[in-house]
């Protein structure tokens, strides 16, 4: 220190000299906590010295404590020597430094106290940059109007902060846009590269169709251009889903930046065009610009949504080849990425592998991996990584619960749905969708409706995921008029929402105003896809309205361009079968334009059954049979063939065979909530606590329905026994029994709504229609395929089912 200041012996202008000198040095210098201690040091020795710095020594003095970090001396001192400073340098400091640090209040406190004539453009730059990068658009706004009522001169750097901030307040406004555009021309700073690129970034953040017009001519206006010029107005077309204009502006630069190949990629990606993603990175390969992890992040994430796995592995092999030197954040976006592309190509232990080499994983990469676990079935591995997860957030707690719906375990799906609302974890709308869609799968009504509830209260009940499940929930739990009034109050409906009506409709035997619906939904601009297909046909197969199902059919391809699928060409025979028209749906397989498959096969088994064409039935039989010989259901339809004719040695065959290929028909099971408690009754089942109860009605029932006309049908019963036998194996019938205990337990004027797994037997669909005069109640019934509304002895299939 003595070597840069001696004493006061020698004049003042040589001693603020040097001490002006010294500070400076310590600006241009780099080591944070060393330059700190120092300054402290040269601020001590003048103080002991007796120096009194002028303005301008203080002012670096205040500016260096405040880069250092050490606020609470800057502002000391500014305080301590604000009669010896008449300008706004040091406010300036304070307010820049405060405003890194977050602390917006004591910014604005300095704001505030600073005389407005010491202010100047910089001193309000400041305030609005400050306010602008915490994305407080209206405070920055805010002080942008002061600076212009002030009469402060703005410059580039106000107008750059200013629209940065106006692009962070949203909904934008057109005419929000061309006011402050407006002002940027009349001051002239136009012509400057950064507020020409803030302009557009503004106009691109404005959905009014114009505003892209208005950021192009800005565009097109521009003397120069930098990487961002490029990038913004790339970006914009893409937001805008104006991906040719976007490859126009990109075709047209001259550089080659790498952030705009990067962007390009990315809005093909956005926008599932994955060929022309993958072209344009063997572009970007081949003329050698450099990849970084946003351009592989963005080439994986194409391959993984096309299903490119080949691809993906090659992209992969590419990267382990080049060895791009990634830190580890840099290197996260596309080892989760990895992992995602590995999982959803069923390759669980490479994605674990990848997910274990994660020098510093995140929660994308816990979530991924957990994703990737049930995605593939490995639900016992999901479950143990959810448990040991270092930290979980809303996605999380979404994949587990949509995890356990997707595997079929919708209990386990609401006891953890459940669990995270006793953890005070706040769901997202497509969190409650799961668990809503998980009371759909077990017919729990009632708590499906305290889901809504709760729904409602999150104020999610105007989204379409939750909308959608909702529908569907009410649908499956044979609530069609609280299914219709969700369907008619989701204020934005989409394919997914149109779709589920039509196929609730079709469901519930409801088959013309289904095919109303499919005819509404085209008036009003919505294009069928294939999925809608889907859905009418199956209306009309429930409905026997097989001509209306035919036109559907045809206009297709005719009308809308859709090539019908294999499931689609099922949905057809499986009409014509149902109608007893065996022979048309045997000429439409010879039609079709490939090998019919498995679902093929099965429906026209499914119609053979129904009308007795025992030759062609045992002929799709035998066809399902050598391409899926473990499935229980080609067996039970076979011998329901064989034991209609009486043929029970053939019946004993198809038993025989099951047994020899250990294949085991799947035990008919239903189920009926009572009281928020979902009861279980298995065929001829005696572990029910109320069992011996609902047997007992039953006779005392069944008295009732045989005076009403009702006789048992025998025929449904596979087993060569006495006759007063098959009486009693079909009065044991899990849906007779949930049924039963449905109207010994539930209000008189409530519904009695049951589930069964498989498909109802002909005997018990009679005997509920009687059941239903008997007693005066509405029955719901729904099977392995529909849904049956009884009621007054009649049934909502119209006994076409």
């Amino acid at each position: 220190m003595r070597e840069h200041v001696s004493s006061l012996s020698l004049d003042l202008p040589s001693v603020a000299h040097r001490y002006a000198t010294l500070l400076e040095r310590l600006a241009a210098a780099s080591g944070r906590a060393t330059l700190l201690r120092r300054l402290r040091a040269v601020h001590s020795h003048f103080l002991a010295s007796g120096f009194r710095p002028r303005a301008h020594i203080l002012n670096r003095l205040i500016d260096l404590y405040s880069k250092f970090g050490d606020l609470p001396s800057a502002r000391r001192l500014f305080d301590a020597t604000s009669s010896r400073r008449s300008d706004s340098i040091a406010a300036t400091s304070l307010i820049t430094a405060y405003s890194a640090d977050g602390l917006h209040d004591a910014a604005r406190q300095i704001f505030e106290s600073t005389p407005l004539a010491s202010r100047d453009t910089v001193f309000y730059n400041a305030m609005i940059t400050g306010y602008s990068r915490a994305s407080d658009g209206h405070a920055a706004i805010s002080v942008y109007r002061r600076m212009m009522t002030d009469g402060v001169p703005c410059d580039s750097y106000t107008f750059t902060s200013v629209l940065s901030a106006a692009a962070a307040v949203l909904p934008l406004e057109l005419t929000q846009c061309r006011q402050i555009h407006c002002a940027v021309e009349k001051s002239g700073t136009g012509i400057a590269i950064s507020v020409s690129n803030a302009l557009i970034a503004l106009y691109t953040k404005c959905e009014a169709a114009e505003a892209a017009v208005y950021a192009r001519k800005v565009f097109d206006l521009m003397l120069g251009r930098d990487e961002l010029s490029w990038t913004s107005m790339v970006v914009g077309y893409v937001r805008r889903g104006d991906i040719i204009e976007a490859r126009r502006v990109f075709d047209a630069m001259e550089q080659r930046f790498d952030v705009v190949w990067n962007a390009m990629i990315s809005g093909y990606v956005h926008h599932g065009l994955f060929a022309e993603a993958l072209e344009m990175f063997r572009n970007m390969h081949s003329i050698g610009i450099p990849m970084d992890e946003f351009s592989y992040t963005s080439v994986l994430s194409a391959c993984t949504n096309a299903g490119l796995f080949g691809h993906g592995k090659a992209v992969h092999a590419h990267i382990i080849r080049s060895g791009p030197d990634f830190d580890p954040e840099s290197a996260l976006p596309v080892e989760n990425m990895l992992v995602t592309l590995y999982s959803k190509d069923g390759k669980v232990n490479v994605a674990k592998r990848i997910f274990n080499d994660i020098r510093k994983k995140d929660i994308v990469s816990w979530n991924a991996m957990l994703s990737g676990y049930l995605n593939n079935g490995c639900v016992r591995d999901a479950v143990y990584m959810f448990k040991e997860m270092p930290q979980k957030n809303q996605l999380t707690w979404m994949v587990m619960i949509s995890g356990y719906l997707h595997n079929g375990l919708a209990e386990e799906c609401l006891k953890l749905f459940s669990h995270m609302m006793d953890k005070c974890v706040k769901p997202c709308d497509y969190t409650f969708a799961g668990a809503i869609a998980a009371c759909g799968n077990l017919g729990a009504l009632e708590h499906g409706r305290q889901l809504h509830a709760q729904l409602i209260q999150y104020g999610y009940e105007s989204g379409n995921s939750a909308g959608n499940a909702l529908l569907t929930m009410y649908a499956k739990c044979g609530s069609m008029e609280a299914a219709h009034l969700a369907f008619l109050l989701m204020p934005n409906v989409d394919f997914v929402s149109w779709n589920a009506m039509i196929a609730a409709l079709g469901q519930h035997g409801y088959g013309r105003e289904a095919i109303d619906l499919f005819d509404r939904m085209i008036d009003d601009g919505m294009m069928p896809d294939r999925i809608s297909f889907l859905t009418v046909l199956s209306a009309c197969s429930h409905s026997g309205l097989v001509e209306e199902g035919f036109r559907y059919f045809e206009s297709m391809e005719r009308q809308y361009g859709i090539s019908p699928g294999e499931d689609h060409y099922a949905r057809l025979i499986d009409l014509l079968g149902r109608a007893g028209r065996i022979s048309e749906a045997w000429n439409v397989i010879q039609t079709m334009p490939s090998v019919p498959g498995p679902a093929i096969w099965e429906a026209v088994l499914s119609g053979c059954r129904i009308h007795g064409d025992m030759s062609l039935g045992i002929h799709a039989a035998e066809q399902l049979l050598k391409v899926i010989p473990q499935q229980d259901g080609t067996y039970v339809l076979l011998s329901h063939i064989y034991a209609a004719v009486g043929q029970w040695a053939e019946v004993a065959k198809v038993r025989k065979l099951m047994k020899d290929r250990g294949v085991k028909k799947e035990p008919g099971c239903s189920w009926i909530e009572v009281a928020n408690k979902v009861h279980v009754f298995l065929v001829n089942d005696t572990t029910h606590p109320d069992g011996q109860h609902v047997y007992k009605f039953l006779e005392i029932l069944s008295v009732k329905m045989r005076k009403l006309g009702y006789v048992p049908d025998t025929k449904f019963v596979l087993h060569d026994v006495e006759t007063e036998q098959k009486e009693y194996v079909l009065s044991t019938h899990s849906e007779k029994l949930a049924v039963a205990y449905g109207l010994l337990k539930l209000p008189t004027e409530a519904p009695v709504r049951v589930l069964k797994n498989l498909r109802i037997c002909g005997d018990c669909h009679s005997a509920i229609m009687f059941m239903s005069i008997a007693v005066g109640r509405e029955i719901v019934v729904r099977d392995g395929k529909r849904f049956h509304h009884f009621k007054d002895g009649q049934c909502s299939c119209g006994n076409y089912w």
